[in-house]
C-alpha cells in the first residue's frame, strides 16, 4: 500500500507501519466558473512545467482530450518533445479511432508524431512480455498495456528517457460511468484515486521503467488534485458531458472545440487492441486466451460472502479475471436489521464453502452500526493471517455506506478492495446471473409489487422482465439494491454440485414483506 512507510529501527531491531497522509474532502468552492477555469489552467501549467526534464520527452499520445491538452500546453511552451500513438494495423482500410485523431490534431497543432503500428503477430508477441511484466493476465490491463508497451519501445529508439502521461485525469474530474450514477462525485473521485495504483499506476510504471524510461503525470500534481477535489459536481459533469470544466478550460487557451470535447474512448478500444485480444482469442474468452502468457494467479483475495447472488457473482467474476478466491468471510448479525450484513440464510454459507470448496471463517457480530465495522475489521485481520490475502471482493453495487467503510478497514490493514459490480446496470447484472448459470432464490422480501409468490423461487428472465415493468411503476431496484429482496445462491460455476431444496418455511410480516427460511441436501 503506497499510503503506508515501513519504518525500520536500527538501535531496536524493530519494524512499524505508519500511515500517509491522503487527500481529504474539504467543501466545495463557491467561485464563479471563470475563475475556476483560469485557477485550474494555472495550476495544470505548473504541473507541466515542474515535471518538464532537460532533454527532449515523449508524450503518450492517444488524440483524447488529456494527451492532447498536455502536448497543445507543451508547443505553447516552446518545449521539445515528440507524440506517440500505438495502434493495431490489422490490414483492414480503417485505422483506430485514436490514430485518425492524433494525426489529425498532430497536423492542425504541428506536433511531431510517431505511429507504433502492431500486427496481430506482433500483439502477441508483446503480450509474452507485458503479462509478466505487469504480473497480470486481466483483459483491461492488457489492452491498456498493449498501448503504452508499443509507444514506449517506439519511444526508446529516439532515446527518450521521460514519458508523459494523462493518467489521473478521469479521476480529478470525473470521467467514468461511475461518476454519473454515484450521488457524492468528489468522493468517488477520491475512492478511485485512492485505487489508482492497483489500476493503473503500477502498470504503466513498470512498462515505462522497462524500457529505460520515467512516467511523469502532471494530472496527480499534488496542488492539482487538491484544487480538483473541491470543483463542485456542475462543473465537472452533467446528463451528457464529463469532464466540462477540463474541456472548457482546453477550449479557452485555445484547442478546438472538436478536440477538446472528444468523447472519451477507452485506450484499449481506440488502439483497437482489444479488438486484436478478442481475434486472437478465437473461440475461447479473452481472459483465457491471456492466461497463458501469466499462468500464476494476480492476487490472493477474501471474498466478503453472504451467500447471496451479488457476493458470489462478484467472486465468480474475479475468479474469472484469474484471481485467486483464498477464503470466505461471512458475517452472522444478530441483529436482522443490519447496515452493512445480510442476514437471510447467512447459516448456509458453509455449505456453500463446502461445494465452492474455499475455506470459510465465519464471524458474529451483534450487528450494531459502526460497531459492527470493528467485528469486520477483525474478521478480515483473521483472513490476512490466516490466508495470507492482498486483498477483499465485495459484492457491493450502489452502496457507498458499505464500500467506503471497507475501503478504510482495507486501507488501514494494507488491502485492496475490489468491487467488480460497482454501478453495474441493475438489469444487466441479473440478465448476467442468468447468462452465467446462477440458479437463486429470494429468501426476503420488502417492497410494494413483491408478494409470497417471490419467496423461494428459482429467478428467471421472465421474472426479471416482471422486476422491469415494477421498476417503471413503483421505481423498485431491479437488482434489490435498495433492500427490496435478499437472496440465497444454489447453484453456479464456482460449485462443485447444486443444493438442493430439502424445506422451505415462509414467514410474512405484511403482504409485500417477509422471509423464507430454506434448508438444503
Amino acid at each position: 500500500n503506497p499510503r503506508i512507510i515501513i519504518e525500520y529501527n536500527v538501535n531496536e531491531n524493530v519494524i512499524n507501519e505508519i500511515k500517509r497522509p491522503f487527500f481529504e474532502l474539504t467543501n466545495e468552492f463557491t467561485k464563479e466558473e471563470d475563475e475556476l477555469i483560469d485557477e485550474l489552467i494555472i495550476k495544470f501549467k505548473v504541473a507541466i512545467k515542474k515535471r518538464v526534464p532537460k532533454q527532449k520527452f515523449g508524450i503518450l499520445f492517444s488524440g483524447g482530450i488529456d494527451s492532447t491538452l498536455i502536448a497543445f500546453i507543451c508547443k505553447n511552451l516552446g518545449l521539445d518533445f515528440i507524440c506517440y500513438t500505438a495502434a493495431l494495423d490489422d490490414g483492414n482500410f480503417s485505422e483506430s479511432s485514436d490514430l485518425v485523431y492524433s494525426k489529425e490534431i498532430a497536423k492542425k497543432y504541428d506536433f511531431d508524431l510517431k505511429v507504433a503500428k502492431l500486427n496481430l503477430v506482433q500483439v502477441e508477441e508483446k503480450l509474452k512480455i507485458i503479462c509478466p511484466l505487469i504480473e497480470s493476465n486481466t483483459v483491461v490491463k492488457a489492452g491498456v498495456g498493449l498501448t503504452i508497451f508499443a509507444a514506449c519501445e517506439e519511444a526508446k529508439k529516439d532515446d527518450i528517457r521521460v514519458m508523459f502521461s494523462g493518467l489521473g485525469s478521469e479521476e480529478l474530474f470525473a470521467g467514468y460511468e461511475r461518476h454519473k450514477m454515484t450521488s457524492n462525485v468528489n468522493n468517488e473521485c477520491l475512492s478511485g484515486l485512492m485505487k489508482l495504483f492497483e489500476r493503473d499506476t503500477y502498470r504503466d510504471d513498470v512498462i515505462t521503467m522497462y524500457h529505460g524510461q520515467e512516467l511523469r503525470s502532471p494530472f496527480l500534481d499534488i496542488d492539482l488534485i487538491k484544487l480538483s477535489l473541491q470543483i463542485p459536481t456542475k462543473n465537472k459533469l452533467d446528463e451528457t458531458e464529463s469532464k466540462i470544466i477540463l474541456r472548457e478550460a482546453a477550449e479557452k487557451i485555445g484547442l478546438d472545440n472538436k478536440y477538446a470535447f472528444r468523447k472519451k474512448v477507452a485506450a484499449q478500444y481506440g488502439s483497437k487492441f482489444d479488438k486484436a485480444i478478442q481475434k486472437l482469442s478465437g473461440k475461447d474468452t479473452k481472459a483465457n486466451y491471456l492466461r497463458q502468457f501469466y499462468e500464476v494467479p494476480n492476487q490472493k483475495l477474501a471474498v466478503l460472502f453472504s451467500g447471496g447472488k451479488d457476493s458470489t457473482f462478484a467472486a465468480f467474476t474475479m475468479h474469472k479475471m484469474n484471481y485467486e478466491l483464498s477464503c470466505l468471510i461471512s458475517m452472522k448479525s444478530k441483529n436482522p436489521d443490519s447496515y452493512m450484513f445480510h442476514t437471510p440464510n447467512i447459516n448456509l454459507t458453509n455449505v456453500q464453502a463446502k461445494v465452492m470448496n474455499v475455506p470459510l471463517i465465519q464471524f458474529e457480530t451483534d450487528g450494531e452500526k459502526e460497531h459492527e465495522l470493528e467485528d469486520l475489521r477483525k474478521a478480515i485481520q483473521e483472513a490476512k493471517d490466516k490466508h495470507n490475502i492482498d486483498g477483499i471482493v465485495t459484492g457491493a453495487l450502489f452502496s457507498s455506506y458499505q464500500r467506503d467503510r471497507i475501503d478504510r478497514i482495507c486501507d488501514e490493514l494494507g488491502l485492496k478492495n475490489f468491487c467488480p459490480l460497482w454501478h453495474m446496470d441493475q438489469e444487466l447484472l441479473m440478465r448476467s446471473l442468468i447468462k452465467n448459470n446462477f440458479k437463486f432464490i429470494l429468501s426476503s422480501i420488502a417492497a410494494d409489487g413483491l408478494n409470497k409468490e417471490w419467496l423461494g423461487k428459482v429467478i428467471t428472465n421472465e421474472d426479471i422482465d416482471k422486476l422491469v415493468k415494477l421498476n417503471k411503476i413503483n421505481g423498485i431496484n431491479i437488482a434489490f439494491e435498495g433492500g427490496e429482496a435478499e437472496s440465497l445462491v444454489l447453484d453456479c460455476p464456482l460449485f462443485d454440485k447444486e443444493l438442493k431444496v430439502k424445506k422451505s418455511f415462509i414467514e410474512m410480516e405484511k403482504e409485500n414483506i417477509g422471509f423464507c427460511k430454506v434448508e438444503v441436501e
